[in-house]
């Protein structure tokens, strides 16, 4: 049986983005089904935020809390609803082998995220979004990896011992 991988569903062509499109991944589409099953997800379109929609952005907020926040509407926050679907998600990743991310995302970037302050500055560039960190958290044993490691040979075929290995 083909291991079961996650993929965010913006890389499977699926105009799921804030801005109403998808960043289809060639090696992703075209070469991952032969070797996994393929279930897609969107963190965003899951919790009930429409496409398009503005853009967020994590922010360490004064309570110390990361939040997903508007851009240009910092009163936006959409982290409980992220959180709450998140939540009901736990099912569906426990039949997973690994998941595949999508680099950057305010939701599911891999240590790539940036945060930012209340004020808007910068405070790291390599931080996890809202979901993939609960994944992190909650299924450790899951091959976790984003768009960009699986760009070149190595990382796909990194990536593919790995679930192998399962």
């Amino acid at each position: 049986m083909k291991p079961r991988v996650g993929v965010s569903a913006c890389l499977l062509g699926q105009a799921v983005r804030y801005d109403g499109a998808s960043l289809p991944q060639a090696w992703i589409q075209d070469q991952l089904p032969r070797y996994a099953q393929i279930r897609p997800f969107c963190p965003e379109t899951g919790a009930g935020l429409a496409v398009p929609r503005p853009a967020v952005q994590l922010v360490r907020g004064d309570d110390a809390r990361i939040h997903a926040r508007g851009v240009e509407d910092p009163r936006l926050d959409v982290t409980d609803a992220l959180h709450q679907w998140a939540a009901t998600q736990a099912g569906e990743l426990q039949v997973l082998d690994g998941i595949i991310f999508k680099s950057r995302s305010p939701s599911c970037g891999l240590g790539t995220t940036p945060l930012f302050n209340e004020k808007a500055a910068l405070l790291k560039t390599n931080f996890d979004g809202i979901f993939a960190a609960w994944v992190k958290t909650s299924f450790p044993g899951l091959v976790l990896c984003d768009d960009v490691q699986l760009v070149e040979r190595h990382g796909q075929e990194r990536f593919l011992a790995q679930l192998q290995k399962k």
